[in-house]
């Protein structure tokens, strides 16, 4: 084989092996993914924050991509409140998944689950034809390349289309603290590694890439503008901290109140376990 040849194939081949990687590990959990792995109850908490954004931005009716739809809670309850919902994973278990509850909840008619990964946008047929995507607790952070990803959403949203995505953030001063705190440095800097990362699940890996909004938005911008976007659990505590939940629970929803309250401010909207972020098709 040509050695130029072989050195231009050798990153593709790196790219797929990482996304097989990271399916693999969602089909492993995607059978319990929608009870405590998954779906505890501080995800649970900052699921309702993204669907106050998904209720405010989309009009009754509208055409949606889900993007890394999971079990399909989110696709699922958006189609209940009347919008049709193309779901789409990379997982074939979790679009299993997304078809089941589509059906028992008697929302299949709305709820059009394929097996189609963030990453391929280029299978789904039609163009301009949806009102906006959105994407749900940092499925996009395993997309890994973020630019082909938002020219093939503008090729598939109508004009002034709507992206809201919910994105794992670099900078979250809950992990900050809770690793410094075990000295576990090594962990702490995970998130500001410049590429992806591999990180653990259920004896699996993800492969993760963590991003400031400005970082993410900035694969968009030519064919979106940026709207707003938001923290979230910049000052209630991340998802893997259900402790002071279960035994602080006054003070918890204090903090709840004001990270709504607080978490867009300037700064502070650089910050969180997650952000959310909206974008505007040109």
């Amino acid at each position: 084989m040509n050695i130029s040849l072989h050195a231009n194939l050798e990153p593709a081949n790196n790219v797929l092996r990482q996304l097989h990687e990271t399916r693999d590990a969602f089909d492993s959990v995607a059978a319990d993914y929608d009870g405590p792995r998954g779906n505890n109850g501080l995800i649970q908490d900052m699921r309702s924050e993204m669907w106050r954004t998904l209720d405010a931005t989309f009009a009754p009716g509208s055409r949606l991509i889900d993007l890394g739809c999971g079990t399909g809670l989110d696709a699922v309850r958006m189609a209940a409140v009347g919008h049709h919902v193309t779901a789409t994973d990379w997982s074939q278990r979790m679009v299993e998944r997304t078809r089941e509850r589509a059906e028992h909840e008697q929302l299949a008619d709305r709820v059009q689950a394929i097996i189609v990964g963030a990453h391929e946008l280029s299978r789904l047929d039609g163009q301009a034809e949806f009102d906006g995507a959105y994407s749900n607790l940092g499925a996009l952070n395993c997309v890994p390349n973020l630019a082909e990803m938002a020219a093939q959403c503008a090729r598939l949203l109508k004009p002034r289309g709507v992206l809201v995505f919910s994105v794992i953030g670099r900078i979250c001063p809950w992990e900050i603290g809770y690793y410094a705190l075990k000295r576990n440095w090594e962990r702490l800097r995970v998130r500001f590694a410049a590429a992806m990362v591999p990180v653990s699940m259920n004896k699996r890996v993800v492969w993760t890439r963590y991003y400031t909004p400005r970082e993410f938005y900035a694969a968009f911008e030519r064919q979106f503008t940026l709207e707003h976007w938001r923290g979230l659990c910049v000052l209630a505590p991340p998802p893997y901290m259900t402790r002071i939940k279960e035994r602080h629970f006054s003070l918890y929803e204090r903090l709840w109140r004001l990270d709504r309250r607080a978490a867009g401010w300037p700064l502070l909207r650089n910050m969180g376990d997650h952000f959310v972020i909206v974008m505007i098709k040109r």
